[in-house]
């Protein structure tokens, strides 16, 4: 029996939806770039519920004709390429004639163009790849696109989209992405009515600016190196604009976003000898190459890119990078104090050269020196009598007893770790000892303990903001003069979705529309700390794990405010501070480690101790 059959069309153009149709983002990216292959000088997307219910793509391109509006939702229909040699020679965005016949097999399409020789225009209907009506109809130049009910006949996928402000940001995302690279056309995106970004056609410099807010224009290094084999432009942030992460990375080819990891560790290198490893620079980097020497065809969604000459293009951008750094004295150059410094004097050739005479004491005896300075003590040195411990005071007790904190007080997991135990090490001193304004240093009965001052404050403040996000009060500092914090429109739209979270927390914020924000209060406790700093600092915690999950939201919360309100290194604390430190510590849920797994407590054994002077 045959068991091998050919798919319907309407399921084969599924499969192949899901290939590249994968999200609502999915839409606005393949819509706005036929816009660009076709022309336009103005393109405005419009989407309701995170492009759930409505994704709506308008041009002012050239539009199509009856005959051309048909066939462009027939699968591997396009106007690009007329034979297989053309694919090494592309310079449009959309080529394979996959992206409308993918959108309109999972979604309700219509389409309205009309060209600039026609009069009157046409409209075309589409359900589930099923043509329903084509018909004239009056319009202006150009092509508008509209996406409804995106995934209505594949309910497994539509159920696995994200929150709407996930798919939101996704859809800013791809929006930015491609605004970037087209700076001589006008943007608008739109969304449930509310603008959330309006561009004009702009220089490439104003066009970064406009997206990622005025801030950016004093940290931005132009690059311009032109090669035989590659063109590089665009700009690198200055050292100082480091970021530990969340950096503004982008990298294009010949007007397309790429991602290119290989590339990404050249400019990395450039910065190695002035940024730290684990900081990230910002950069927008675009790259003009013959396209027979890239492949664009390697992955669906076209941002994975080969380079045919990738090794050579690697040098060239990292030493176009330092280039520049070096031009913009960014490179920081050593600087020498002469003042007070021996005279070197000039060799002369016809002068005699002596070996230098080394002069020595032969009178001296330093064993002479320490037995005179053992009978008679130094003035101002302690004299410790016979038997006496260099320990600091702890008060008197019984065999047995427990001293401050009891095994009561205690948490039972900090037993577990195997640096405490309960019969032995919980005998603690109250005095402590604060080391270079870092490490707080208190005996014990087993030796040593040792707690890290910042991890420990950290932990402490991580306990206290989840416990007010948990229904506790929290107390909001108000502030003399309300801040103003920019985002870029895919970051705001983040935290407009943990608004409640951040009143919990004791932020009193209100957003003013465009990505602006002002920040009217924020959680006592914190004073000191920059708004802007700290919405960045959350934004990017939020990017790494999402926000689907309300207590992973909650948890990235609470830790980038702890990150950002706890001690700084070196900060020095008298001795009844760090009594009371080390107490909230040990009444922490997990005084052994930060929340994100960094050891805060640790203890120097007593036979550690005596193997050091053994």
């Amino acid at each position: 029996m045959d068991i091998i059959h050919l798919l319907p069309d309407s399921v084969a153009n599924q499969i192949a939806a899901g290939e590249v149709i994968q999200r609502p983002a999915s839409v606005v990216k393949e819509l706005v770039e036929n816009a660009i292959d076709a022309g336009a000088s103005s393109i405005d997307v419009v989407v309701q519920d995170a492009g759930r219910t409505l994704i709506q793509v308008v041009d002012d391109g050239k539009g199509m004709s009856d005959t051309d509006a048909r066939m462009a939702f027939e699968r591997h229909a396009t106007s690009k390429i007329q034979k297989a040699d053309d694919l090494f020679s592309l310079r449009t965005m959309g080529f394979r004639g996959e992206a409308l016949p993918s959108i309109a097999a999972v979604a309700h399409v219509e389409m309205r163009t009309r060209t600039l020789q026609q009069e009157v225009g046409t409209e075309i209907l589409i359900d589930g790849s099923q043509l329903t009506s084509q018909t004239p109809c009056s319009c202006p130049v150009g092509t508008n696109f509209l996406v409804r009910d995106i995934f209505f006949n594949v309910p497994a996928r539509r159920k696995f989209l994200k929150s709407n402000q996930t798919e939101l940001s996704n859809i800013v995302q791809e929006f930015e992405r491609i605004a970037l690279v087209n700076p001589s056309v006008a943007f608008s995106l739109t969304h449930n009515g509310n603008t959330l970004s309006k561009l004009p056609t702009a220089s490439l410099r104003t066009r970064v600016l406009n997206i990622f807010g005025r801030k950016f224009d004093g940290q931005l290094l132009d690059v311009d190196v032109s090669t035989t084999m590659v063109r590089i432009r665009g700009f690198v942030g200055k050292p100082e604009s480091a970021r530990k992460k969340g950096a503004h990375q982008y990298f294009f080819v010949n007007g397309r976003y790429m991602r290119h990891p290989y590339f990404a560790k050249a400019v990395a290198e450039a910065f190695s000898q002035i940024v730290s490893s684990d900081m990230q620079v910002p950069y927008f980097l675009y790259f003009e190459v013959d396209p027979a020497e890239i492949d664009v065809n390697i992955h669906p969604t076209k941002t994975e890119i080969k380079f045919e000459n990738e090794q050579a293009i690697w040098q060239i951008l990292m030493a176009s990078v330092r280039e520049v750094l070096g031009q913009a004295n960014a490179v920081p150059m050593l600087e020498f104090d002469t003042e007070g410094r021996p005279e070197i004097p000039v060799f002369q050739s016809q002068s005699p050269v002596a070996p230098p005479v080394l002069e020595v004491n032969t009178s001296f005896n330093p064993f002479r020196h320490a037995a005179s300075s053992a009978q008679r003590p130094s003035q101002g040195a302690p004299v410790f009598p016979e038997g006496a411990s260099l320990l600091p005071d702890a008060p008197e007790c019984e065999p047995g007893c427990d001293l401050v904190p009891s095994s009561e007080d205690v948490p039972s997991d900090l037993f577990s770790s195997g640096l405490f135990s309960e019969d032995d090490t919980l005998e603690m001193s109250t005095s402590h000892i604060q080391l270079q304004g870092q490490y707080i240093l208190t005996p014990v009965r087993s030796g040593l303990m040792i707690v890290h001052q910042q991890r420990a404050h950290m932990r402490i403040r991580y306990d206290q903001y989840r416990s007010q996000m948990d229904g506790h009060p929290v107390s909001t500092q108000g502030l003399l003069f309300p801040e103003l914090v920019q985002l870029p429109p895919s970051d705001a739209v983040l935290i407009e979705e943990i608004t409640d979270e951040l009143h919990q927390l004791g932020f009193d914020i209100s957003p003013l529309g465009g990505g602006t924000f002002s920040v009217n209060g924020m959680p006592a406790g914190i004073e000191g700390t920059s708004p802007s700093a700290l919405f960045h600092d959350i934004v990017r915690s939020l990017k790494e794990e999402g926000t689907g999950i309300e207590d992973e939201v909650h948890h990235r919360l609470a830790m980038t405010m702890a990150r950002n309100s706890c001690v700084v290194r070196g900060q020095v604390m008298d001795e009844g501070e760090m009594d009371d430190f080390i107490n909230q510590l040990f009444a922490c849920s997990n005084p052994n480690y930060t929340p994100d797994g960094r050891l805060i407590v640790t203890i120097l054994k007593q036979e550690d101790v005596d193997k050091i002077f053994a």
